[in-house]
């Protein structure tokens, strides 16, 4: 089932013509000789929320990820411009917005709007650098080919379907009941990522006493460490983009990992309630979690909530999947101590996007709230000044690419859509934007009961979230939300309805039109 057809809407507040982007895109890149450059490993995984040591989680077990922030920057407010994958992904690695890039949902590829964007590791590969890749760094489906200097890195005999790999007998008969359904109704592999509610997935967890590589993150950890000692030999320079898929559903990993959590002493969501007076479409529709033949049937978070058992087992999953990433991420930074390459290597690791464990009665992303869009952002480089820092002034995915590019001493592009955080890195205090800005599309096939598709535009200040829901149709505001942090930081109520906070509506309205351009650190 293909979701219909939308043409680009541009928004007033992004004061950015798309066309122009297009045809404009950067000046002739300049090319850099030798292999002086700092090396950039670029990891990114999957649904990976702040639930780390180095944010302050002391139940998780995360002491690779930690190390790591022990060598660089924790960006502790850093936020994905709209909370699902393709497009917090293409963004990310554009540089540019979802309404510049035209990019709101799972289908949709930037370059129909954008033809000749030169994204993150494009643009390293045109000045020098050796660009590869292997697993999830765009969305699974929508590779960029132009992106790399050499093929996509792939590994034979894994199942068709990367981020749900199941070992058990149960779940391997039934994804090859599924595979074999999907294929005979003239579905073709590369689509399938996309059919999960037609075609349920097997279970939502799975528990095998095997090594590491029996999953797809841990078997391509292996590749990249012979990759990494391959890209050292090259005289030049790489950027390394490797993408894990875990913690995404389903929660399979390796029984050692779901050893590490007693799930009787897993503390719960503590808002595990909706939100009072938020309009539906503000709700997470839980249709990712109901691909799953075990949940198929739960009820949405206005409707009801998971059991308390099925909430302990996927937050024992969701943690389970995050320390074994954190295990990769290990031996990925061995592997460049190894091979004396840690002195010279850029390392930037990042989550897509937040995710709810039981947070407003919800599981998965797909929200405007702080809990999808608030995600991690964690940047190590070569002579940073600052060590195990902690910089809590707000950034955006958009603007890793420049940051990347001041790191390596590359000139930063025009027309980029984002500004570089070295500054905080090397004074994390700087007053920096005044504002964040995130979207995301309510596709209307999934809520009920209108069916009309929304979209959710986001601001987010230092102490307010204010969100105006547009009828994607009529473009009309059909909605609005506002929550104080000061007096309400889980975003548990919103007060955009109640007249002694009229005021605040209309400023921060105001500062959503005026765009992000007018939230940039004054000069």
């Amino acid at each position: 089932m293909a979701l219909k057809s939308r043409k680009c809407s541009r928004r007033d507040f992004l004061k950015w013509s798309a066309a122009g982007a297009a045809a404009s895109m950067f000046p002739a890149c300049r090319f850099v000789e030798g292999n002086k450059r700092p090396n950039v490993l670029f990891i990114a995984v999957d649904d990976l929320r702040p639930e780390l040591g180095c944010y302050g989680n002391s139940f998780v077990k995360t002491p690779n990820i930690d190390r790591l922030a022990q060598q660089g920057m924790t960006f502790t407010r850093a936020y994905c411009q709209s909370a699902v994958c393709n497009p917090s992904r293409a963004s990310l690695l554009t540089g540019l917005r979802p309404d510049t890039i035209g990019v709101w949902d799972l289908q949709a590829r930037f370059r129909d709007n954008v033809p000749d964007a030169v994204t993150l590791p494009q643009y390293f590969k045109h000045n020098g650098y050796h660009s590869a890749g292997i697993g999830k760094i765009y969305h699974n489906t929508i590779p960029d080919p132009q992106s790399w200097s050499e093929p996509k890195l792939h590994i034979d005999g894994y199942p068709f379907d990367p981020d749900a790999v199941y070992r058990g007998a149960e779940g391997v008969a039934h994804q090859e009941r599924r595979k074999q359904q999907i294929l005979a109704d003239g579905n073709k592999e590369e689509h399938i990522d996309h059919l999960g509610q037609w075609y349920l997935k097997a279970g939502a967890t799975e528990i095998v006493d095997m090594p590491d590589n029996v999953y797809y993150d841990g078997a391509q950890t292996d590749v990249a460490l012979t990759k990494l000692q391959e890209l050292q030999g090259l005289g030049k320079p790489f950027f390394f983009g490797i993408g894990y898929y875990r913690p995404h559903l389903p929660f399979n990993a390796p029984q050692k990992y779901w050893d590490m959590y007693d799930p009787e002493t897993i503390p719960l969501a503590e808002n595990d309630f909706v939100p009072e007076n938020a309009p539906l479409m503000a709700l997470n529709n839980l249709r990712e979690l109901r691909g799953y033949t075990d949940f198929n049937d739960i009820l949405r978070p206005h409707e009801g909530r998971v059991s308390e058992s099925d909430a302990r087992r996927l937050k024992h999953g969701y943690l389970a999947s995050v320390s074994y990433i954190d295990a990769q991420v290990g031996r990925l930074l061995e592997q460049l101590d190894r091979l004396g390459l840690r002195d010279n290597t850029i390392v930037a690791l990042w989550g897509d996007h937040g995710w709810k464990l039981g947070e407003h009665a919800s599981w998965c992303k797909m929200t405007n709230y702080e809990i999808d869009t608030r995600a991690p952002l964690i940047i190590s480089a070569p002579g940073a000044a600052t060590q195990n820092g902690q910089c809590e002034e707000m950034v955006e995915f958009v603007d890793v690419y420049p940051t990347l590019c001041e790191l390596a001493g590359l000139s930063v592009p025009a027309g980029l859509e984002g500004i570089s955080a070295v500054p905080l890195m090397k004074n994390p205090g700087l007053p920096w934007k005044e504002a964040v800005f995130s979207q995301f599309l309510r596709e209307g096939i999934w809520i009920a009961p209108d069916g009309v598709e929304y979209m959710g535009y986001s601001i987010r200040t230092s102490r307010y979230r204010y969100v105006e829901w547009v009828n994607w149709e009529t473009k009309k505001t059909a909605a609005y939300e506002l929550c104080d942090h000061d007096v309400d930081p889980q975003e548990n109520n919103n007060i955009a309805g109640f007249a002694e906070h009229a005021a605040t509506v209309k400023e921060m309205a105001a500062r959503l039109n005026a765009g992000w351009q007018a939230a940039l650190p004054k000069a």
